[in-house]
């Protein structure tokens, strides 16, 4: 699913999933889960705008990609500004006139829990929800009439509590119930609006987190005991295909869901480990 059409398996049906020349907004798209969503969109002939603030690696994928003939395009924003937000879809509507999918992923774990100030409380959800609304409210004329979509990207967090995270997790769990809340509001203008919550995704973010213990190895292979199918991370491009077809027309009569993929993490019982 979701790789090149010319990599498809000899003999096999190969899905067209109808991204040919969407234009795709992916937030946080340069590094880990939004770069793997950037590479799969642009595998699948979309025109990918990639957007994060300012780093070196946007515009080396922009290179890498556009080297292999896909269309993909680097464009710097501060996202926490409202008024960044606005100048994103401005940007994007005077280059390529229509916007069909935004995948807003941008956003990290702050760890702010119970002991921080209610002041860094309110920042950390700047930081993680506002600009998913702005996004969205700016785009609103372009996605009713080029019938488009919309995923967000949550967190497992949400549903399984972390214990040292209060403001990203009331994020995450804001964003899951603005699916639910856009799917309704735009369900008779044909616009889909979906969730997809990763679990533990192989990311530099995890490695950085196993480089704390002692045997970074070990601490990892502990954690995906955890994970009842496969006792292992879900890979990037294995949640990045899934974000893909969600966002394609091959789903098209997908909305207010919130889909879950992380090996049964959040659902199946514990005693399964």
């Amino acid at each position: 699913m979701c790789r090149p059409r010319t990599a498809a398996i000899e003999g096999a049906r190969d899905m067209d999933l109808r991204l040919d020349g969407k234009v795709v907004i992916v937030t946080g798209g340069t590094k880990g889960i939004g770069a793997g969503i950037v590479r799969s969109m642009a595998a699948e002939g979309a025109d990918v705008v990639m957007v994060n603030r300012a780093g070196a690696e946007g515009a080396a994928i922009e290179a890498e990609l556009v080297a292999q003939g896909l269309r993909v395009t680097y464009l710097e924003a501060e996202l926490t500004e409202v008024p960044a937000c606005r100048q994103v879809v401005d940007t994007v509507l005077a280059r390529s006139g229509r916007i069909d999918v935004i995948v807003n992923n941008a956003g990290f774990n702050n760890q702010l829990d119970l002991r921080s100030e209610p002041e860094a409380f309110m920042a950390g959800l700047r930081d993680n929800l506002i600009h998913v609304y702005a996004l969205v409210h700016f785009a609103h004329d372009t996605l009713i009439k080029h019938r488009g979509n919309v995923v967000n990207i949550g967190s497992h967090v949400s549903i399984t509590g972390q214990g040292h995270t209060s403001a990203y997790v009331a994020a995450k769990g804001a964003i899951a119930g603005l699916t639910r809340e856009w799917a309704a509001y735009f369900a008779d203008k044909g616009v889909r609006v979906n969730c997809l919550v990763p679990g533990s995704v192989w990311t530099n973010s995890y490695v950085r987190w196993a480089a704390q213990f002692p045997d970074p190895d070990e601490r990892r292979r502990q954690a995906e005991q955890n994970i009842p199918l496969g006792r292992r991370m879900t890979t990037i491009e294995e949640f990045a295909d899934m974000v893909v077809f969600v966002a394609s027309e091959r789903a098209s009569h997908l909305t207010g869901q919130v889909i879950v993929n992380d090996g049964g993490y959040s659902h199946l019982d514990r005693v399964l480990t």
